[in-house]
């Protein structure tokens, strides 16, 4: 590998780590961009590879924490002997001499390269802090500053003895430096792989017991999980609608070039987007759950033809009009305010939106049903629920409990799961993601 080439290999990964999204194709274009600008001018750099890399306004913010955090070469400062006469023995170590005379760019260099050696941009955890620390200070000589700090105090001379503590204090004074090194190096390599973990935890997370501090973080994570979601879809989508060639009209169109397909003809095949009906119990605890359906659901536009979002309690409302008018969030809010505060009562809300929506039900609607299917003891109106089945394409019930639960208590779900096409537990983003990518996946 090319040695101009390491750092910008490590600042890219670095790049990663922070968020940034980079290509293969990109990454040539950064190699090259170094080739052209190279490393002296430091402005220059960051502001052509800025333009390879950073695209929008969120990607620059992330790309110039990345490249200041990176390319801040670190100083070793320490107070020595101003003279630059510090009284040496024949032993005298490298990094003793450098300590005692402040040699900054000596010890900087000695630091990094010991970096370099023990592999410190492998650091992921902050449990590593300490041994990496001790790595790199014993690879640039510690333990032969150790034993001369040894020798010096047991040599009866005064004079030794003071210099032995004068460079034990720079000792305590470097380790503390390259540990606050090590832990930006962490800071810039341990980044992406915790980020990872934390979002592979908050997908698994229980959506009723997500902490405040963490509410926020979910959100966006439920943003773009959807999205990914729906740009999955679009590509399987756009491989189904190509079809399977159509040889004999493949043959026909290149008669001229004598039968070579040089054009090509491909068989035809409509796939509707589906159209989606959701009926979201917002009481209780399951109205978390609910809230992160319907932000889900909603940053999958592109890929629903159609969205119609109802929630209930005791009774039912339409909330599609104000869930496109309002963010989403703050819609939901507004949902959760109006009725989360009444008890669930699964047969009104049904009867209700029987009387005024059924209509809106055709053999071409999906309907997701999200709710714990506790009525409190109330008449469940199976028949009604029976008849929306029949109307619909697919019935889609995800109920935020453990299926232990299912039938215990007041709950009427396995009255109603008879007529569900897909009943699945759902009470995470990870639940929301199968159970809605399965669906994506089915039409067509």
């Amino acid at each position: 590998m090319n040695p101009a080439s390491e750092p910008l290999r490590r600042f890219l990964e670095t790049a990663r780590g922070a968020g940034l999204h980079i290509s293969a194709a990109e990454s040539i274009d950064a190699a090259r961009t170094v080739e052209v600008i190279g490393y002296a001018d430091r402005d220059n750099l960051k502001n052509a590879l800025g333009l390879v890399l950073a695209k929008t306004p969120d990607e620059k913010a992330l790309y110039a924490e990345a490249f200041e955090l990176y390319f801040r070469r670190e100083r070793f400062d320490w107070t020595g002997d101003p003279s630059g006469s510090a009284p040496q023995t024949a032993a005298a170590s490298a990094l003793a001499r450098m300590l005692e005379h402040n040699d900054s760019a000596g010890i900087t260099a000695a630091v990094e390269a010991a970096a370099v050696a023990v592999g410190l941009e492998q650091i992921r955890y902050f449990t590593q802090g300490g041994l990496y620390t001790l790595r790199i200070l014993r690879q640039a000589g510690l333990g032969a500053l150790e034993d001369e700090i040894t020798a010096l105090r047991g040599s009866g001379n005064a004079q030794d003895a003071a210099r032995a503590e004068r460079i034990a204090g720079q000792v305590k004074t470097l380790r503390a430096a390259v540990r606050a090194y090590v832990d930006r190096h962490l800071e810039m390599f341990g980044r992406g792989e915790l980020e990872a973990m934390h979002t592979d935890r908050l997908q698994a997370a229980r959506l009723s017991g997500v902490s405040a501090r963490d509410l926020e973080r979910l959100r966006a994570l439920t943003r773009r999980m959807a999205r990914k979601l729906a740009a999955r879809y679009a590509r399987t989508r756009r491989r189904k609608l190509r079809g399977q060639l159509d040889i004999r009209r493949t043959i026909r169109r290149n008669v001229g070039w004598g039968g070579v397909p040089f054009v090509t003809h491909w068989k035809q095949r409509k796939i509707d987007k589906p159209s989606v009906l959701v009926l979201c119990d917002v009481s209780g605890s399951v109205a978390d759950v609910s809230q992160f359906l319907l932000m889900f659901l909603y940053a999958l536009n592109e890929a629903l033809s159609d969205l119609r979002a109802f929630a209930f309690a005791g009774g039912t409302i339409d909330v599609s009009e104000i869930l496109e008018r309002e963010p989403v969030e703050q819609a939901i809010h507004r949902i959760l305010d109006a009725i989360s505060h009444q008890s669930s009562n699964y047969g009104n809300a049904l009867a209700e939106f029987e009387a005024q929506w059924m209509k809106l039900i055709t053999p071409k609607t999906t309907v997701i049903i999200v709710g714990d299917a506790r009525g409190n003891n109330n008449d469940p109106r199976i028949d009604i629920f029976e008849r929306i089945s029949s109307h619909a394409r697919r019935v889609i019930w995800l109920n935020p409990e453990h299926p232990a639960s299912w039938g215990t208590g007041d709950s009427d779900m396995p009255r109603y799961a008879p007529f569900c096409s897909l009943l699945r537990e759902c009470n995470s983003l990870r639940h929301l993601d199968r159970a809605i990518g399965q669906m994506l996946a089915q039409q067509g």
